[in-house]
């Protein structure tokens, strides 16, 4: 994946009711692996990635760079949010140049069901549109991960079109942003 491009990184925290997105820290490293390494997370994402792989592989700061918030709940890392920029040569574009920014996120199993999902995403989605006012974001999960599809709905994705790719059927969704006034 490409980065964003020209933005101010990192930009100041993130504060959301519940939430706070921020940039990685070194303290964020075990969870990070345990994301990677967990089977349910990574169901529908080609399977947990071997722990002793991870433990050598990963940073002291694990994802450090633009477009990676690590989403926090009571000083504790719960997941990421991730925006970059498509790889061109994936199906499912809604630009002719392609490389739109892609929306991704992975939660660890003691989060899930909260709505930190949505609340991190809307919060993510919200700093995009104002870092780069009018550009559309995609999301792209396959369509056996129907709580993901919920929800992309509930973020205001829209459904542009479905295709094969990792030997599974993808839903692909579209967001526009609108200059926020003020």
């Amino acid at each position: 994946m490409a980065e964003l491009g020209p933005v101010v990184w990192p930009p100041a925290p993130l504060q959301t009711e519940r939430l706070v997105l921020r940039e990685p820290e070194a303290r964020d490293r075990a969870a990070y692996i345990d994301l990677f390494a967990s089977s349910q997370v990574r169901t529908y994402l080609g399977g947990p990635r071997p722990r002793a792989e991870l433990e050598s592989a990963v940073p002291e700061v694990p994802g450090r760079r633009p477009g990676v918030f690590v989403v926090d709940h009571d000083e504790a890392m719960v997941g990421i949010v991730t925006l970059d920029r498509r790889d061109a040569e994936r199906p499912g574009h809604v630009r002719p140049d392609a490389g739109e920014a892609e929306l991704s996120y992975m939660f660890l199993p003691k989060a899930w069901g909260r709505g930190y999902a949505l609340e991190a995403c809307a919060a993510a989605l919200g700093w995009f549109a104002d870092a780069f006012p009018g550009e559309p974001v995609v999301l792209c999960t396959q369509v056996a991960n129907d709580r993901s599809v919920r929800v992309a709905e509930k973020l205001g994705f829209t459904e542009t079109e479905r295709f094969e790719e990792f030997g599974a059927e993808q839903w692909f969704g579209a967001w526009s942003s609108v200059p926020r006034s003020g």
